[in-house]
C-alpha cells in the first residue's frame, strides 16, 4: 500500500472553486473531487470547458477515473459531476445526509421530482467508510455545520475538506445557512485537526485573504491548528460561535445560490424539459406582506 496521493488542482476563478484529480500514480486509478460546471447566470449558457480540462489531464496522464465525490452540495457552483461521469462511467458519490439537505430545500423550490433520500446520487457515504483508490486507503468524515451533509475525504496523505475550512490567512466557512451550526462546525474542524501534522489539507475555495497577492489551496493540519484565524488551538468553542455569528451576519448570499441548490441536490442533473423542449431553473420570490405589496403580485 501506499500513503502518498498525487494531487492536481483546477481553479476556476469564477467561482473562486478548486476541483482535484486524485490518483495513485501505480496503479493510474483517480478520483475527482467536487467538479465544476461553467454556468453563466446572466445569460443562462453553459459550458463544460472546467470538466474536460480534468478530463484531459485523467487521459494525458493514464488515469482511470473510479469514483466522482462530492464534499456537499455546494451552494456557490454547479457540478460538472453528470457530464463527468457520462464520459467516464463513474459513480458520483456524496455523504448519506445529503438526504437532510435535499429535504430542506425541496419545499423551497417545489421540486416533486427530488427524492429527499439522496437516490439521485449512485452511491452515498456514512462516517467512517472507506474505499481504494488504486493502492491509496480512503477515509470518509462526516464535517456538518457548513452544512448538514458535509465530508471530508481522507486519501492517502491528504484531506480534502470541502467548504469546512479555508487556508488559515482566510479562516473557515459560513454557518448560516438552512440546516447549518456554528457549535456543530467547531466541532467538525476540531476533529479534522486531529489528523496526524503532516496531512496535507486541501481547500474547495480561495478568495485571496487581506495582504496575499496570489491563490492558494493546499496547506496542512499543523499550518492550520498554528494558524488558522478563526480557530486555530487555542480557540474555545465559545468564542469560535460567537465570531463566526457575528461574522455570517454581515455575509450575503452567494451569487449562484439559487441555481446552485436545485441542481446540485440532483447530484447535478438538470430539471426535466418542459413541453416546449427548453429546461428552467426557478426562483422563488419573496413578495412581502399584501400591505408591502398591495397589488398582490
Amino acid at each position: 500500500m501506499t500513503d502518498h496521493a498525487s494531487v492536481q488542482a483546477f481553479f476556476d476563478q469564477a467561482t473562486n472553486t478548486v476541483s482535484y484529480m486524485v490518483a495513485d500514480t501505480q496503479s493510474r486509478q483517480a478520483v475527482f473531487i467536487d467538479p465544476v460546471l461553467d454556468y453563466d447566470h446572466p445569460s443562462g449558457r453553459v459550458s463544460t470547458e472546467s470538466a474536460e480540462r480534468m478530463l484531459a489531464a485523467a487521459r494525458d496522464s493514464g488515469m482511470k477515473v473510479v469514483r466522482i465525490l462530492e464534499t456537499h452540495a455546494h451552494a456557490d457552483h454547479l457540478s460538472a459531476a453528470p457530464f463527468l461521469k457520462e464520459r467516464t462511467g463513474a459513480p458520483v458519490c456524496i455523504g448519506e445526509h445529503i438526504s437532510t439537505v435535499q429535504t430542506i430545500f425541496k419545499p423551497v423550490f417545489n421540486l416533486p421530482d427530488v427524492s429527499g433520500t439522496g437516490s439521485e446520487f449512485d452511491e452515498l457515504f456514512r462516517d467512517g467508510d472507506t474505499f481504494s483508490v488504486g493502492a491509496l486507503q480512503a477515509r470518509v468524515l462526516h464535517t456538518p455545520g457548513h452544512t448538514p451533509a458535509c465530508i471530508a475525504y481522507v486519501i492517502g496523505d491528504a484531506v480534502f475538506v470541502g467548504d469546512t475550512l479555508f487556508m488559515p490567512d482566510y479562516g473557515t466557512a459560513r454557518a448560516d445557512f438552512p440546516g447549518g451550526s456554528a457549535q456543530t462546525l467547531y466541532r467538525s474542524i476540531r476533529r479534522l485537526l486531529e489528523l496526524p501534522p503532516s496531512t496535507r489539507v486541501f481547500v474547495c475555495h480561495d478568495y485571496k485573504a487581506k495582504g496575499r497577492d496570489h491563490f492558494a489551496w493546499e496547506t496542512t493540519i499543523e499550518a492550520q491548528r498554528r494558524g488558522n484565524v478563526h480557530v486555530h488551538d487555542g480557540v474555545s468553542e465559545e468564542e469560535f460561535v460567537q465570531m463566526r455569528t457575528e461574522r455570517d451576519k454581515t455575509l450575503t448570499a452567494p451569487t449562484l445560490l439559487l441555481p446552485s441548490i436545485q441542481v446540485n441536490i440532483r447530484a447535478g442533473r438538470w430539471p426535466e424539459p418542459e413541453d416546449n423542449g427548453r429546461r428552467y431553473l426557478k426562483i422563488p420570490l419573496d413578495l412581502g406582506s399584501p400591505r408591502e405589496n398591495p397589488a398582490g403580485t
